[in-house]
């Protein structure tokens, strides 16, 4: 049996059933050199990028201690962001899977608060959220935390760079003394060894290759005149036509004047960052996740905790002024033995910047010019897919199935012109395929879904 395997942990047979159905066999380094320690209820101080299964190493090891008959808050997750917030409740449903009525809330700031509090009348098992939020449940009492058995701080060094110290320390003084305290962070500054110092004993200290494999990433940076570079961005677009790519810029002002631009120039393009309502910022994760978009353009804040498998390109209209945060954008390409695409715009007034990414990589950088990129003329970047909103979700009773049945029963419509269902509580998601848009659309909109009739209509 491998050391690496899940099933040389000593979890129940139901437990390594349910992660093998979810192609989880071998761990990944980081749950190889956590998990025996969370397991054993140790505090563990982990370093570890994002994509690294985290998630995993700490979800399975709290799970492990989930008492489902107690229905007391046994667990708290906090999270930087909305969207990570999101993604860890994802991965931890899909791991409690054999522990019956497990039940996992997620609170998190920019949806009402009124819906979360009645939630909160039935108190969960786990709770997975922002600090701001979380600390308004305490305020009100609505959230109690005095029976929490492992507290998890998620992306630690970015709750921090957002001003979270505050709160974090308030919400764990809320916690009880004896627990376990897991921390994982990208870095380790000296504030994160205070915090680590303040809320852990004797915490197990791990670290994983921090810098991503760029082996398999082409990195290319390009030097521009600070008003070409929309121009310089188009161009790189139309030479390299990545199927899919995210574009980094540092202040979320520039990422919706960008996204407007290039919408004007016929590129479908999609914009996130902090402005955008909750159902916004889901709309926008659909549509990129699910092919109807080619272009994301975010802010570090935004993207993070953002997990989208085949990433083509990674492009940095505005580079980060830390070149550790510039590895981690770069990162999310080029993943699970793909080749990535990573290409970066700089000022003459930058190259101390680039200077700072070549001494941290190890690695000149390589830079080309921008008369080398040959964009054909007349060139349209359109996506694939086309995404369809139903207005029915889950308290509706729908399932994916059942859109995939109103969409190819009676209909000459193959399945396989179907692409990912999204569902939520009162809306669902449908990508088809660009050219049968509009029969699709026609379909839902005449047709039923489960014998009723619900308003559909099709993104821009």
């Amino acid at each position: 049996m491998a050391a690496s395997a899940f099933s040389s942990l000593s979890l129940s047979a139901e437990f390594l059933s349910n992660l093998k159905s979810l192609d989880y066999l071998d761990m990944t380094p980081i749950q190889a050199k956590s998990l025996p320690a969370v397991l054993d209820g140790k505090d563990v101080q982990a370093q570890a990028k994002t994509g690294s299964g985290k998630t995993a190493a700490f979800g399975i090891g709290l799970l492990h201690n989930l008492d489902n008959q107690s229905y007391r808050v046994q667990a708290l997750v906090l999270c930087p962001t909305r969207e990570l917030a999101d993604q860890v409740s994802k991965e931890l449903r899909r791991l409690a899977r054999p522990i019956p009525n497990t039940k996992i809330l997620t609170l998190c700031g920019g949806i009402p608060i009124r819906p979360q509090k009645a939630s909160l009348e039935h108190q969960p098992h786990i709770v997975v959220g922002t600090p701001g939020r979380i600390l308004k449940h305490l305020q009100t009492e609505a959230l109690h935390l005095d029976n929490v058995k492992t507290l998890v701080l998620d992306e630690a060094d970015r709750m921090l760079d957002m001003g979270f110290h505050d709160d974090i320390m308030r919400i764990i003084d809320a916690t009880p003394k004896q627990r376990q305290t897991l921390l994982f962070s990208a870095t380790f500054p000296d504030d994160i060894k205070a915090i680590s110092g303040a809320i852990q004993t004797d915490p197990i200290e791990i670290q994983v290759e921090s810098l991503h494999d760029n082996s398999k990433i082409k990195q290319v940076f390009y030097q521009v005149e600070h008003n070409a570079r929309a121009a310089t961005l188009v161009a790189l677009l139309q030479h390299y036509r990545p199927e899919s790519s995210v574009v980094f810029c540092n202040r979320k002002l520039q990422c919706q004047e960008l996204a407007d631009d290039l919408w004007r120039q016929g590129i479908h393009v999609l914009a996130l960052h902090g402005d955008l309502e909750q159902k916004e910022r889901d709309q926008v994760l659909v549509q990129f996740a699910n092919k109807s978009s080619s272009v994301l353009i975010a802010t570090d804040v935004a993207a993070r905790g953002l997990d989208i498998k085949d990433l083509a390109a990674v492009i940095n209209f505005e580079l980060s002024p830390d070149p550790e945060i510039h590895i981690h954008r770069i990162g999310r390409t080029g993943r699970a033995g793909n080749e990535g695409l990573a290409l970066s715009l700089f000022a003459s007034t930058e190259t101390r910047k680039v200077d700072a990414i070549a001494d941290y990589q190890g690695t000149p950088v390589r830079i080309e010019k921008i008369s080398s990129l040959n964009p054909p003329d007349n060139f349209r970047l359109i996506p694939a897919m086309t995404t369809l909103c139903i207005y029915a979700g889950r308290k509706n009773k729908i399932r994916a199935g059942d859109i995939l049945g109103a969409l190819t029963a009676n209909t000459d419509l193959p399945g396989k012109r179907i692409g990912k269902i999204d569902l939520f509580d009162k809306i669902a998601y449908v990508a088809v395929e660009h050219p049968i848009a509009k029969q699709a659309l026609s379909i839902l909109s005449d047709g039923k879904i489960k014998g009723r009739k619900y308003r559909v209509r099709r993104l821009r």
